[in-house]
């Protein structure tokens, strides 16, 4: 369940991040905005997921969060994403250093679970 927490956290960090900077006038550049708004809104509710049920579900959300966020992030530092390039602050490594969290500890748990690999078996002995 520790690992579940710290994704959890990972996820909400990033979220709060992307709110806070939503806040500060990201919601003024147009489809990142919107963007930003989205994560945040999705990192608290992977979060919430991940504590109350214990599925493969939340999981794959989580590394899926942490991947597409970090890769948003480092297409933005590169190239510019929507006409926006973004640089590395405090706030980006702190969301950077999350994101990598979500997806290490989200696929840890995949793994780590029994959900990769072969079919895996309810308490029911059902196959899910």
């Amino acid at each position: 369940m520790f690992l579940r927490l710290l994704a959890a956290l990972a996820a909400v960090v990033s979220a709060v991040l992307h709110l806070w900077l939503w806040f500060d006038g990201v919601k003024d550049q147009g489809e990142v905005g919107v963007m930003f708004l989205v994560n945040a809104a999705a990192g608290v509710v992977i979060a919430v997921m991940l504590v109350t049920w214990r599925h493969w579900v939340p999981l794959f959300l989580v590394a899926g969060f942490g991947a597409s966020t970090l890769a948003a992030f480092f297409i933005s530092t590169t190239v510019g994403l929507f006409g926006i390039e973004a640089g590395w602050s405090w706030y980006a490594w702190v969301a950077a250093v999350a994101e990598v969290v979500c997806v290490v500890v989200g696929l840890w748990l995949l793994k780590d679970e029994g959900w990769l690999g072969s079919r895996h078996q309810s308490k029911d002995g059902l196959s899910v």
